[in-house]
């Protein structure tokens, strides 16, 4: 028996891996969502000292003994991490609490140096806020349960695949990044409410600068809890927590596959179990992970080392006073003030710097539904294609804004503009320039025009009788030879009023 192999194992839970409902046994059942929302804040030093915060440092260098964890050292609240702390509970209208308390979630894990976590829990920095989305449906408001602070721990990575040679590197340079953790109502039912709710919270948080909510970073990162109930049913279902999910498209698809999952399971006569699981993006599935730990599991206790925080009215309106715009108000004015549609308002509002872009494109002369199209279309397509933000543009705002000017003023056409356009794109000058340098004017010279005019009518007797004898859509193709006989150049009322006289 020396060479023959074990049987393999097969995992506990392998029944609720790999059933899946059908349509019809789907709609049996409500879906019950709660999200927990993990937001690294944008500090320059750590939450309780004063070690940087900056990504990509070589492994254990932005360290020391508050961060470490070594016996004896004192954390020492952070004002700029608590001020953004507040600021983004504003965006997400919540009560500030004038009294808070640090406390100690105490768990071992490897990259946990004091083997405690300082967050809140009895009382937290805010509470009772809400968020209003659009779905499909139509508006919904989903509440905000409680919004709280605590410090990151450090980063562990595995590495080899045999327990001979598997080994966990910890870097500890995270250790003590200060956090805010947004812990919603179980208001949203689907998987896109959970994708609107996440949308909303990254665009404010950005808006605010409280984040750069860079997913790939760990800078926003998203916990769900997913249970499911007979429709009518007034008790929640057992909730299973999915972690650490770091991207949109992977919330939404972990929540779709854990609702068929859960209620495959319950079809099939078997009994969810709360638990924390993980996605594997490869698979599409949620995969066991450990049994759901309780609150009393943590051993919760007052951070004798830190002092209550006290959030005075004052302070709270002074950082409420200072907030800029935000992106529902924003859409608002945007439909209001420039009479665009919902979608476009919502498309221009999806960052702070696609907003700030498209208002100065405006402010410096163009036409706001046409500079929207311009904005959308051209330059998006044009930036996706190399892979670059917006603020990487290398048309300026104020440069689109003037070209866009340039066409309702008659002096460019679409066409024109179009040529136009990959120039600025290619070469960072403005349209002026491009204009003079490539004798790229609109010719609106009647005489000029009426002379190429005379020569196409001459070159095509067909299509004017044609025209004649009542079939006008004929002057389409007309125009078209004499806009390629100017090389696009000529102006298409202008070519347009002169064919009409000249045909009758």
């Amino acid at each position: 028996m020396g060479g023959s192999r074990p049987p393999a194992r097969i995992p506990l839970n392998w029944l609720q891996m790999t059933l899946a409902a059908t349509p019809s046994q789907l709609a049996k059942y409500e879906v019950v969502i709660g999200l927990e929302v993990h937001v690294q804040l944008a500090t320059q030093t750590k939450i309780f000292c004063g070690c940087p915060t900056s990504f990509g440092a070589p492994p254990n260098t932005n360290v020391c003994p508050v961060c470490l964890g070594l016996p004896g050292a004192l954390p020492v609240m952070s004002k700029p991490a608590v001020e953004m702390a507040i600021l983004g509970s504003l965006a997400l209208n919540c009560r500030i609490n004038p009294t808070s308390r640090m406390a100690r979630k105490n768990y071992f894990y490897p990259d946990l140096p004091k083997g405690y976590q300082i967050s809140q829990y009895e009382l937290p920095l805010a509470e009772h806020g809400f968020v209003d989305v659009i779905t499909d449906k139509g508006g919904k408001r989903i509440g905000v349960t409680r919004v709280h602070m605590e410090d990151d721990a450090g980063k562990s990575t595995h590495d080899g695949f045999k327990d001979s040679d598997r080994f966990t590197y910890v870097d500890l340079n995270r250790s003590g990044t200060p956090l805010i953790e947004i812990v919603s109502e179980p208001d949203m039912r689907s998987a896109d409410e959970a994708y609107e709710y996440m949308t909303y919270v990254k665009q404010a948080m950005e808006f605010l600068e409280v984040s750069s909510c860079d997913m790939e970073k760990g800078h926003l990162r998203c916990d769900a809890n997913v249970s499911v109930r007979l429709w009518g049913a007034e008790k929640f279902g057992t909730k299973v927590e999915i972690k650490n999910l770091n991207s949109f498209r992977f919330l939404k698809q972990a929540i779709e596959f854990e609702i068929s999952r859960q209620v495959a399971v319950i079809e099939g006569g078997g009994t969810i179990i709360q638990e924390t699981r993980l996605f594997n993006p490869d698979l599409g599935e949620t995969l066991s992970m450990r049994s759901k730990e309780a609150a009393a599991d943590y051993r919760y206790f007052p951070e004798p080392d830190l002092v209550p925080l006290q959030i005075s009215e004052s302070w709270r309106e002074r950082l409420r006073a200072s907030m800029p715009e935000l992106p529902a108000h924003k859409r608002a004015r945007y439909a209001s003030q420039f009479g665009l549609s919902e979608y476009d308002a919502e498309v221009l509002t999806s960052s702070k710097d696609i907003g700030t872009y498209y208002e100065q494109a405006v402010a410096a002369g163009g036409d706001p539904k046409l500079t929207a199209n311009w904005v959308m279309g051209d330059l998006m397509a044009a930036l996706k294609a190399e892979g670059k933000e917006i603020n990487a543009s290398p048309i300026a705002a104020a440069n689109l804004g003037n070209l866009v000017a340039r066409i309702v003023s008659g002096e460019l056409s679409g066409k024109l503009a179009k040529e136009i356009f990959p120039k600025m794109y290619a070469e960072g000058l403005p349209p002026g320039e491009i204009i003079e340098r490539d004798g790229l004017k609109q010719i609106s010279d009647t005489g000029a025009i009426e002379k190429i005019i005379d020569e196409v009518l001459a070159a095509n007797p067909k299509q004017v009788e044609q025209y004649k004898g009542g079939k006008t859509t004929v002057i389409g193709f007309l125009v078209g030879q004499i806009m390629k006989a100017t090389k696009g150049q000529a102006n298409p009322g202008v070519v347009n009023d002169l064919l009409k006289s000249k045909l009758g």
